[in-house]
C-alpha cells in the first residue's frame, strides 16, 4: 500500500519543480539574449512566478545565472557525458555532426552555451565564470578521453583545438543570413573537422 506523501514532501516537490522551471527560463533567456541582459524581472514572468519568491530558490542573480549556466551544459551534453555502447569513433562523429548541423544552428535557445557566451563571460561575476569553466573543461575532457581511446596523438590539445573550431564555425553560421551559404559552411566545416580526426 502506498504512503501519501506528507505536506513537507509535497511543498518540497513543488519548490523543486518551481526551481527548475526558472533555471530553464533564464538558460532560454541567457541563449536569446545574454547573460549580462536577462532581468530577474523577466526571468521570473516567462516562469510563470512573482518576483518575491525568486530568493527562496537562488541567492542573487549572479547565482541564477551561474546555476543556469550548469544546467545548459549538463541537458546538452547529457548523452555525450554519459557512458554509451557505441565506439569512440562513433560517439565523436555523431557529436560533429550534431554541433554543426543546421538544427544546431537554428535552435540557439536550445543549443552550446559556449558561442552565446564566450565573448561575455569575462564580464560577469566569479559563479558564472566558474559554470562555464568547469562545464567546457568537461566537455573538454570527453573529447580528450574520446581522442585517446582512438589512438590519436596530443589528445588533449586536438581536444582544445576541435572544440574552438566547432564553437567558432557554428558562431558564424548564425550570423550568416543566407540560409544556403550557412548550410555549406556547415558542411565544409563537418567534412574537414572529421577528415582531421579521420573520420570515416
Amino acid at each position: 500500500m502506498d504512503v501519501p506523501a506528507s505536506q513537507p514532501d509535497r511543498r518540497q516537490e513543488k519548490k523543486a519543480k518551481s526551481r527548475e522551471r526558472i533555471l530553464h527560463e533564464a538558460a532560454a533567456a541567457i541563449r536569446e539574449k545574454g547573460a549580462e541582459r536577462i532581468s530577474v524581472q523577466a526571468v521570473m514572468a516567462r516562469a510563470g512566478m512573482t518576483v518575491g519568491g525568486f530568493y527562496a530558490h537562488f541567492a542573487s542573480k549572479d547565482d541564477l545565472i551561474a546555476q543556469a549556466i550548469t544546467l545548459m551544459f549538463d541537458e546538452r551534453y547529457a548523452r555525450l557525458l554519459s557512458a554509451t555502447d557505441e565506439t569512440p569513433e562513433e560517439t565523436l562523429g555523431r557529436f560533429i555532426d550534431s554541433y554543426l548541423s543546421q538544427r544546431h544552428r537554428d535552435a540557439a535557445d536550445k543549443g552550446c552555451p559556449i558561442p552565446p557566451l564566450a565573448g561575455e563571460i569575462g564580464r560577469l561575476a566569479a559563479p558564472a565564470r566558474a559554470a562555464f569553466l568547469d562545464g567546457m573543461e568537461r566537455l573538454n575532457r570527453v573529447l580528450e578521453t574520446l581522442l585517446t581511446q582512438m589512438g590519436r596523438s596530443e589528445p588533449a590539445a586536438l581536444a582544445s583545438s576541435v572544440l574552438a573550431e566547432l564553437a567558432g564555425a557554428i558562431s558564424l553560421a548564425r550570423v550568416q543570413p543566407d540560409e544556403q551559404k550557412a548550410a555549406a559552411m556547415l558542411a565544409a566545416s563537418r567534412s574537414r573537422v572529421r577528415d582531421r580526426l579521420e573520420l570515416r
